[in-house]
């Protein structure tokens, strides 16, 4: 049976932390003298009374444990409450909820979709709350990542366990060290980045801004230009590696700091990850050299920054991407699916997937060249459970099914094919711009219709909770227990 009361404690807690996240923009319009501070204040005290009744309604002096039917709960249940109570400031500057709520989810998820334009004009307040939801998110998702999606058996999550005994049962035992350790190599990169940025440049507070969005992988930006508004080759490799350690997998860093320092390069999946990035960015460096004439130092840059950006799901952009070619234009498209590495606060299909795929490629053909051979499927030199296939494989045919679900709805609401099936992608995968003239790298969602907002909400959702897989491999046991 379901334990209902300690969900509604942890996103009664949850609430009360957004609550004291608010005051943080409304310090800064009072510094700035904008009258955008009262609302951000009256948000403020609204959450933490609603989650403060949450948390006093639901509290127990027995130590909080979650199962893993709780956790499964919670982390749908979380998403949903912390996304429409962030929406509230949103709505008290001007917003409709619809527009609001999409702003708000696409900050919680990291995805970096926007409906908010003349970014260079609003209140600094509000942008640096689009900044802070996003650096709120990118913890958040590696938190579950790493440890609660192993526990649902997700996807392949299983390669990621983080306790290998008693597994089934409870999620939390061992979670506030781990949660812990996180948090710290997330503030500290979140600190590293800002330093770095403001040392080649950027004003304070852009730091401060864009540091919460680079290390999320997320990618608001506090100017209509994204990243391109500094003109700086400097802050651009800068961000390429922040862009590229957010994208890492958190548990190789714990390692590493614990004393195994080659950790990161033996993981397969950080292996093949850079490996990728390299490829890619050189094959569009040599494809800008040889048919648009770009400077080899300029093509490598921003042939690097782009592909970064979009693999690692961030969505910052230096230079549209789609005027480089058709070759670019599909390039991008698929690249939109990819994703960094497991355990990151990147979205998209993830690396370690992919590869995953290419095994069970591999092993297929080897079967069918020598019928009894007997081959034994490793990753990162080690044996793969028996569940990983059928899981990796079911969640790569529900990902691909699902992004084409949104897209016929999407062309349904009268949006081209274009706008439509990049929409579906971006979202699904958490990216950001999509392609063409009205959602691309240098668009932006303002004008889609209402009704094509709210599903897009819904699949950013999907997409950061990885909730079509779960939903899918559940046994109907699951729930009965």
């Amino acid at each position: 049976m379901i334990r209902f009361r300690p969900i509604v404690f942890v996103v009664g807690l949850m609430l009360c932390t957004m609550a004291a996240a608010m005051i943080l923009p409304a310090i800064v319009d009072v510094a700035d003298g904008h009258e955008d501070w009262k609302v951000f204040f009256g948000a403020s005290i609204f959450t933490f009374f609603i989650g403060g009744l949450m948390v006093l309604a639901a509290y127990d002096d027995k130590p909080v444990q979650l199962g893993v039917k709780e956790a499964f709960l919670l982390t749908t249940i979380s998403w949903s409450a912390v996304t429409a109570v962030a929406a509230i400031p949103f709505v008290g500057l001007g917003l409709n909820y619809t527009d609001a709520f999409f702003e708000s989810m696409s900050g919680i998820t990291t995805t970096g979709a926007t409906v908010l334009v003349g970014l260079d004009k609003l209140p600094r307040g509000i942008l640096l709350w689009r900044a802070v939801l996003q650096g709120l998110g990118g913890l958040g998702i590696i938190v579950m990542a790493i440890i609660m999606l192993p526990f649902l058996r997700v996807g392949g999550m299983q390669l990621f366990q983080t306790e290998n005994s008693d597994r089934s049962e409870k999620v939390l035992p061992r979670a506030l060290e781990l949660t812990m350790a996180i948090a710290g190599i997330y503030l500290a990169l979140l600190v590293i980045c800002a330093i770095v940025y403001a040392l080649l440049g950027m004003t304070p507070f852009d730091a401060i801004c864009h540091a919460l969005t680079t290390v999320s992988t997320a990618g608001f930006s506090t100017h209509d230009e994204s990243f391109g508004f500094f003109r700086s080759p400097a802050l651009e490799w800068a961000a390429i590696v922040f862009m590229i350690l957010g994208a890492l997998p958190f548990v190789v860093f714990i390692k590493a700091l614990r004393g195994d320092r080659g950790a990161i390069w033996r993981d397969a999946q950080v292996q093949g990850f850079l490996s990728f990035l390299v490829v890619v960015a050189l094959t569009l460096s040599a494809w800008l050299v040889l048919t648009r004439e770009v400077p080899i130092d300029v093509a490598v840059r921003t042939a690097s920054f782009s592909v970064v950006s979009v693999v690692t799901t961030t969505g910052f952009a230096v230079e549209d991407y789609t005027a480089w070619g058709t070759f670019s234009v599909g390039l991008f498209f698929l690249l939109k699916f990819v994703g960094g590495c497991s355990g990151s606060t990147t979205g998209g299909i993830k690396i370690y997937r992919l590869q995953v795929a290419g095994i069970l490629t591999r092993s297929h053909f080897l079967h069918l060249i020598s019928p009894n051979r007997v081959v034994t499927l490793m990753y990162n030199r080690r044996r793969l459970p028996d569940d990983v296939p059928f899981s990796v494989v079911a969640f790569l045919a529900i990902y691909m099914t699902t992004v084409g679900i949104f897209t016929v709805v999407l062309a349904a609401m009268d949006l081209d094919l274009v706008t439509a099936l990049t929409a579906a992608t971006q979202a699904v995968g958490n990216v950001g711009p999509g392609l063409g003239d009205i959602i691309g790298p240098s668009g932006n969602y303002s004008t889609l219709p209402a009704g094509a907002k709210w599903v897009l909400s819904f699949a950013m959702l999907l997409g950061r909770l990885e909730l079509f897989t779960v939903l899918v491999l559940f046994r109907s046991e699951f729930w009965r227990s």
